[in-house]
């Protein structure tokens, strides 16, 4: 018997849970990201968030449901990992496009600017880091290997 074997079908899927570990961590960590908001002042995971408090909460929560779902089903932890860091990408760009696309008054009349640098930084590392979530949960989730 002969079997035809297409591009797709040759590629045998990661079998390394080293990913789905670190998102494991990542939402983990929500935590100790929370207590530094919170507790702290330091709104370092979600600072395009920082005007809109019930916005913020609503994350930390959702990425506490991300978390106790891939402890619930450990199989999941690559398509949540995908969702999430494309409702994340999403979030970043379209908080990033009104705060410069929209001019306040709050922000003429302080000459606060429009975008802060702490926000910039966060809209880099943060979109960053979902791109790449993003890319390989898509990469797997097709079922080929993205580190070769």
């Amino acid at each position: 018997m002969v079997q035809i074997v297409t591009g797709s079908a040759a590629v045998k899927p990661s079998t390394n849970t080293d990913s789905s570990k670190i998102l494991v961590f990542y939402y983990g960590a929500t935590v100790i990201f929370l207590v530094l908001d919170y507790a702290f002042g330091l709104n370092i995971r979600i600072a395009f968030l920082e005007p809109y408090p019930e916005a913020r909460l609503a994350y930390y929560g959702i990425c506490f449901v991300c978390l106790g779902l891939m402890l619930w089903r450990p199989p999941w932890t690559v398509l949540i990992g995908a969702f999430e860091s494309i409702v994340t990408l999403s979030a970043l760009i379209i908080g990033m496009g009104m705060r410069t696309l929209l001019v306040s008054d709050q922000m003429l009349e302080t000459g606060s600017g429009v975008v802060t640098m702490p926000e910039i930084y966060n809209f880099l590392i943060s979109g960053a880091v979902a791109y790449f979530a993003w890319v390989r949960g898509i990469s797997r989730l097709k079922g080929t290997n993205f580190d070769q």
